[in-house]
């Protein structure tokens, strides 16, 4: 069978959630799992693994503690890359912008939807710092479930846990193909509009 290629008229937000969709059907673990690329101000990067949770055409979403690495560059250089990749269905695709804080009440709202264990293992968690002793984190976590028995009880967002927007200048879709011949299409963003070329593989 003949593969399509990928069509460069497409949107890219369009084609975006179109391939979303196949790998929520297909990928077995996880399908909004993403690499992260951040840099400090002096250009040393970091990059891992963490989750979409939201995407839309003001960009892609995900939430951190402000005192972890992650936080840490992206105060001192405000820009980022995204990499999905879904082995199931052969696709990948890289998206890179600059990153903008989500609202207060869109963190709230998500900080909400969380489990309760997941809400207080936030609060509990200072990331990415060193921990003496596993037991302390657990003992913190225990203490918060102490103060919130209530499993339906309001638990507030810490103030140094909320989102990151990362808005796309640049899209490139990938589609595995026989013998490495593969498609390859980048979006580049050109004032309110997009310009689209296919790349050699």
């Amino acid at each position: 069978m003949t593969l399509p290629l990928i069509n460069p008229d497409a949107d890219p937000f369009d084609l975006f959630d179109a391939w979303m969709r196949d790998a929520t059907a297909h990928e077995p673990n996880d399908p909004n799992a993403m690499a992260l690329a951040t840099a400090t101000a002096d250009g040393r990067p970091s990059v891992r693994m963490i989750l979409l949770k939201g995407a839309d055409r003001r960009g892609f979403v995900f939430y951190t503690n402000l005192n972890s690495r992650k936080a840490d560059d992206l105060r001192a250089n405000p820009h980022a890359a995204l990499l999905f990749h879904w082995k199931s269905i052969r696709r990948q695709i890289r998206i890179e912008g600059p990153v903008e804080p989500v609202t207060p009440a869109e963190a709230d709202a998500y900080f909400a939807s969380r489990s309760r264990v997941s809400r207080l293992g936030a609060i509990a968690s200072n990331q990415s710092h060193p921990m003496p002793d596993r037991a302390v984190f657990e003992k913190a976590i225990a203490d918060l479930e102490a103060r919130y028995p209530d499993p339906d009880a309001f638990i507030p967002r810490p103030a140094n846990w909320t989102g990151f927007r990362v808005v796309p200048q640049h899209f490139e879709f990938w589609h595995d193909r026989p013998y490495r011949l593969h498609d390859r299409v980048v979006w580049d963003r050109r004032g309110e509009g997009w310009d689209a070329q296919r790349l050699y593989p």
